[in-house]
């Protein structure tokens, strides 16, 4: 076998092998791809010349009869796994690239994965993260993204393809023209209902932009274009964050402070104050009918720490309602038929419904962490 294996002078060197040396094309492992290594630098480069950066990492995809061979051979004569063709590769193709003066890191803005087999390479841009507070002044407007169930458009939807405008789509939209980016997803601490306003100090968010072309962006001027472009939603606070911020924000628990408009089929005027007090405490909530069909059927336990009256005429009242997050204050105030224990409307003994809900302030955040 170690007579009839051809492989050029580098793969002979690396592996330290008998072997037949041949010109580098012909080598039955590296096919001349050691010796190419520039050529491949000036290629990955020229398809990244759109993209700001100044980071990277190299790897290399081993498939088919070269990994096999390799595997063969390691085994056959005890050959370190440090001497593979692929760790060759990866330690000149990111030596060529760091002449070009870019930088080796372990979070990259962006990958390369050279694959030996097809002689081609992948590239991934790294999304950008940025942490900040939106204001959502108006009823009327989903957290993110909502698209009607028509294909085509329908009356329904007025014809545009979505159920409701979102929060995500009127911070996405400048991010995306500004960063030059392929879209940009929005990650909530929570959501509001559609029909609430959040208030306040603002909802945290982490803003992943995808595949952006344009990386070094003054974030006042992000800042800038969203809140001159609508006066329905503004964001504040923005701040560039890594990846590891949107698992902080999908899995915060961040107590929140409501303003609820209850109604309530009585005058109450004489015992809403008691029926509150009886109020604060936990309350076992089985998911809501309303929202059952996106979330699983379970009976959450969670905490009301305080209420305050703020007006109070007969049958209609204004609280203020601090809670542990995930506490769905809708049904706290109705039960919800009995899914809700105890609710303000079996305290109070008539029936009562939130008319109008804000959220006006989220405690805690992003913040403090990166204040630390």
């Amino acid at each position: 076998m170690t007579e009839q294996l051809e492989i050029c002078k580098k793969c002979f060197e690396r592996l330290g092998i008998e072997a037949k040396v041949v010109r580098a094309e012909d080598c039955l492992i590296c096919s001349g791809l050691l010796f190419r290594i520039e050529e491949i630098a000036k290629s990955i480069l020229k398809k990244l010349k759109d993209y700001e950066f100044k980071t990277f990492s190299v790897g290399c995809r081993l498939e088919g009869s070269i990994k096999a061979l390799e595997g063969y051979l390691f085994e056959k004569f005890g050959i370190d796994e440090k001497k593979s063709v692929k760790q060759q590769f990866n330690r000149e193709l990111t030596f060529c690239l760091e002449k070009y003066g870019l930088k080796k890191s372990k979070n990259p803005e962006v990958a390369i994965i050279y694959n030996f087999e097809r002689q081609d390479f992948d590239i991934s841009i790294h999304p950008i993260f940025i942490y900040g507070r939106y204001i959502k002044r108006v009823r009327g407007i989903s957290q993110t993204r909502w698209p009607c169930s028509c294909k085509n458009g329908c009356t329904e939807c007025n014809f545009t393809g979505r159920r409701y405008i979102s929060v995500e789509e009127i911070i996405a939209e400048p991010c995306i023209k500004i960063f030059k980016a392929k879209d940009a997803v929005l990650h909530g601490a929570g959501r509001e209902d559609v029909d609430a306003r959040m208030l306040g100090n603002g909802r945290p968010f982490v803003l992943e932009v995808v595949e952006p072309k344009k990386r070094y962006v003054d974030l006042k001027e992000v800042e800038e274009a969203i809140n001159s472009s609508t006066n329905k939603v503004k964001v504040k606070n923005l701040k560039f964050v890594d990846s590891k911020a949107v698992e902080f924000i999908k899995n915060a628990r961040f107590n929140k402070v409501y303003r609820a408009k209850v109604l309530f089929d009585e005058d109450v005027e004489s015992k809403l104050k008691n029926a509150i007090e009886k109020l604060k405490g936990v309350i076992a909530q089985r998911t809501p009918k309303r929202v059952e069909h996106r979330r699983v059927d379970l009976v959450r336990k969670r905490r009301v720490y305080d209420i305050k009256i703020l007006f109070l005429k007969k049958n209609i009242a204004v609280l203020e309602i601090r809670a542990e997050s995930g506490l769905y204050i809708k049904e706290l105030v109705s039960g919800d038929d009995g899914r809700t224990k105890p609710s303000l409307s079996d305290i109070i003994g008539t029936n009562a419904r939130v008319e109008k809900l804000d959220v006006i302030k989220v405690e805690g955040g992003l913040e403090e962490a990166l204040n630390t």
